[in-house]
């Protein structure tokens, strides 16, 4: 039978401050298969490499972004459909991966807007999607990366859109964001938008990040 080799393939997400969601990154392949098509990044993981490491291997090798500029990371699926890649069997290890700004030549795009990428790509970015939807609120290393040590309640608005696809209950997010361990609504209002009423703050206030 013959072995299948794994690769690394990565959901890097920004939500920089002149985005107005979750946005994930993706670049033209150089080599083949699939040479100049789009793509999540990825490398084959290498003899006794980490899975975290070899994320951040392929975020700063495939999408330009300094190793300095690329935070949490994490797992999120093992896609192992035997077919997926023309070279041979390969099972494919989603992970995420949360980055800070930077100039870099990736191409960033929301999760509606996702063109058609090489390999099984797309599906990994929908799986992907619900997981990371799932996670929101509840995984302290991905939410505080995302969101930020304090942010704005239009912030979670559109963390929330981005990864759910609806816009959520403001009453619902509220009592959410209140039964996070660590996280504080504080009393600072921050005006984020030219109309309309401050947005009220939340900060976490513990050392767990």
């Amino acid at each position: 039978m013959e072995q299948s080799v794994v690769s690394i393939d990565v959901v890097t997400l920004r939500c920089w401050d002149a985005d107005s969601g979750v946005r994930i990154g993706i670049a033209a392949r150089e080599f083949a298969p699939f040479t100049g098509e789009l793509a999540l990044p990825g490398v084959l993981l290498g003899r006794g490499e980490r899975l975290a490491e070899a994320a951040r291997r392929a975020v700063h090798t495939k999408l330009g972004v300094p190793r300095e500029a690329i935070g949490a990371v994490g797992q999120l699926v093992t896609f192992d459909e035997p077919h997926r890649d023309p070279r041979g069997p390969t099972l494919s290890i989603a992970m995420w991966a949360v980055v800070a700004e930077h100039e870099g030549p990736a191409e960033w795009v929301g999760f509606d807007e996702v063109p058609p990428l090489a390999f099984d790509h797309n599906r990994i970015v929908d799986t992907s999607r619900g997981l990371l939807a799932g996670m929101l609120w509840k995984d302290q290393a991905l939410t505080r990366a995302l969101a930020g040590e304090e942010f704005p309640a239009t912030r979670a608005v559109d963390l929330s859109t981005s990864l759910h696809g609806t816009r959520p209950d403001p009453a619902n997010l509220n009592r959410t964001l209140a039964a996070i361990p660590g996280l504080d609504r504080t009393g600072e209002r921050r005006r984020v938008k030219a109309t309309g009423r401050p947005a009220v703050v939340w900060a976490f206030s513990d050392n767990e990040a």
